[in-house]
């Protein structure tokens, strides 16, 4: 049996056939996927919680990075007391523990994390350019959106596009979003790759009434 089967019984969910190929080769969980991460990572990415656990049967240790996706914060509480450089450690697919956390929305341990001291204003090294706050307002993770700002994430970032995460907000129509992100200094007038602004993205979607408020003068 391969990486490529256990690929597959995590990507369809398959618990049962897993937990026999794990009695067996164990050593599989520590290799990289075709994904470029881990096993646990990977079981993540595709929300199957089952999965998950019968990995976590089978493993002795965990990254912070895999620690973070799953929500388990007294570890990764304990992991920076131990090591606190890893902080901002970038995982194999270039996110720090921050991003990953906020991607798969555990607000405990993003509130750990901050208290930390990570940094919100570091954003994917994989040529994307994603920063938390653009993948917490893209999840529609409105608290987490709140205490990155409030940690000092900078509202004016671009990720890949020249996507800012108000041009994010007008295109979902949250308008707590976006007078959270007007009252910390989002910038109206930028503009994606396209040449569209927030009020251009809104009103594409429908959404008149906000797209009037982010209309630049």
């Amino acid at each position: 049996m391969s990486l490529h089967t256990l690929e597959e019984y995590i990507e369809t969910g398959n618990h049962h056939d897993l937990e026999v190929l794990l009695r067996t080769q164990p050593e599989l969980l520590r290799e990289k996927t075709s994904h470029d991460i881990s096993p646990l990572l990977l079981a993540c990415y595709y929300h199957k919680d089952q999965v998950v656990k019968t990995i976590l049967n089978h493993l002795t240790t965990i990254t912070i990075h895999e620690a973070c996706a799953i929500g388990l914060d007294p570890q990764v509480e304990m992991m920076v007391k131990q090591k606190p450089d890893v902080i901002d450690e970038l995982s194999t697919h270039g996110f720090t523990p921050l991003g990953i956390a906020t991607h798969f929305g555990q607000e405990s341990v993003v509130r750990t994390l901050l208290a930390k001291r990570a940094d919100p204003n570091v954003c994917s090294q994989n040529g994307y350019h994603v920063y938390p706050l653009h993948t917490a307002v893209t999840g529609r993770y409105d608290q987490i959106s709140k205490m990155l700002v409030e940690a000092g994430a900078e509202v004016n970032v671009v990720q890949n596009a020249q996507i800012t995460p108000l041009h994010i907000a007008a295109q979902q129509g949250n308008i707590d979003m976006i007078i959270l992100l007007l009252e910390n200094g989002a910038n109206i007038a930028l503009k994606t790759d396209q040449g569209l602004t927030a009020s251009d993205l809104a009103l594409e979607k429908g959404f008149r009434e906000i797209a009037e408020i982010l209309r630049t003068s």
